[in-house]
């Protein structure tokens, strides 16, 4: 396959592009994040979410430690060309590093963010320092 579909997305700067992984089956938005050219491109050949950590300076593989990898059903562009979808399968029902389902678990209420959703595992468990 041709990498000139790369070629169709509009790269910030820094040569990234905001993603937003969605459950396929509920639609529900799990996490937000950034992908480069690699990988994306990395995205679409193993068929498993890899993204750009910008705080770790590298591609992350999500799930790399945890094992809540992501699997892609597909993969979608705004029309903008400067967003990605990915409509995905979550492994292990996690996909925010704090334990719970997904990274926007925090609702303005009454002037404040309040925790709305469970902690569905220990974060301690899930990322065991050696």
């Amino acid at each position: 396959m041709s990498a000139s579909w790369l070629d169709e997305i509009r790269w910030t700067e820094d040569g990234l592009v905001p993603v937003i992984a969605q459950q396929a089956e509920t639609g529900k938005v799990l996490m937000f994040a950034w992908m480069n050219r690699e990988s994306l491109a990395l995205t679409v050949a193993e068929g498993y979410a890899v993204y750009w950590s910008r705080s770790r300076g590298r591609l992350w593989r999500k799930g790399e430690e945890s094992g809540n990898r992501q699997k892609i059903l597909g993969i979608f562009q705004d029309c903008d060309e400067d967003v990605i979808l990915l409509k995905i399968e979550q492994e292990g029902g996690i996909a925010c590093h704090t334990g719970r389902e997904s990274c926007f678990y925090r609702s303005l209420v009454d002037g404040q963010w309040q925790a709305v959703e469970p902690v569905l595992k220990d974060p301690e468990t899930i990322y065991k320092k050696s």
